[in-house]
């Protein structure tokens, strides 16, 4: 309940910093740039949510299927022409990423696993975008989202994704990706009691990890 009030409650927040449409049109060209150059090229269609995020709607979703196995999703909006955006966590600002182990499905009109992991990635990445704007987050840090009544929470887990030591470069700033893991709540447990590079190594064993697909058993 504190999480929700966190997140949906009414507060007050500073007068933000206008920026042109030039400055947003280059901004989006490196920060596109900067997210290839981690996670491979884009893929060309874009997942655009009705209500824009910065209005309180879901995320925009970038797809990355020329990087690992499946298809990477990325965020592009928590980050401002400036550099700001998510408060600081002890290595900076950043844009979040997920995966699933399935391939882009081009046909939306037939409901398929990748659907399915596609739409609830959406869901957590927009809950955790809107919190990491009022909340500091970590890598290795636990999370839980509430769902509907009568339905689990979800619960992820937070980590530095810097494949063969490749940072997020904006232009001339550094930022980093922050991977939302989802998992199981026993494994979510499990990180919390023996720290979560001990469940990333388990994940990594099973080749669970970075995948937010829960069609496996759980690793503990």
């Amino acid at each position: 309940m504190s999480f929700l009030k966190r997140l949906f409650g009414k507060k007050e927040t500073p007068v933000e910093k206008e920026f042109t449409e030039k400055e947003h049109e280059k901004d989006y060209e490196l920060k596109s740039k900067g997210l290839e150059e981690v996670l491979g090229k884009m893929h060309n269609l874009v997942g655009h949510a009705i209500i824009p995020f910065s209005i309180g709607g879901a995320v925009d979703m970038y797809y990355f299927p020329n990087h690992i196995k499946g298809t990477g999703f990325a965020t592009m909006e928590l980050l401002n022409p400036d550099g700001n955006g998510p408060l600081k966590n002890r290595l900076g600002t950043y844009e979040l990423v997920s995966f699933t182990k399935y391939v882009y499905n081009t046909n939306d009109e037939v409901q398929t696993p990748f659907n399915l992991i596609e739409r609830k990635a959406c869901g957590f990445l927009t809950s955790i975008g809107m919190y990491s704007s009022q909340a500091v987050l970590n890598p290795k840090e636990t999370i839980e989202i509430p769902n509907g009544e009568n339905e689990e929470n979800t619960c992820l887990v937070f980590d530095l994704y810097e494949p063969d030591g490749k940072k997020l470069k904006i232009g001339d700033r550094e930022h980093h990706l922050l991977l939302c893991l989802q998992i199981f709540r026993s494994e979510m447990d499990f990180a919390r009691q023996n720290g979560s590079d001990e469940l990333f190594k388990l994940l990594k064993e099973k080749g669970h990890y970075p995948y937010s697909d829960l069609d496996r058993d759980p690793v503990v």
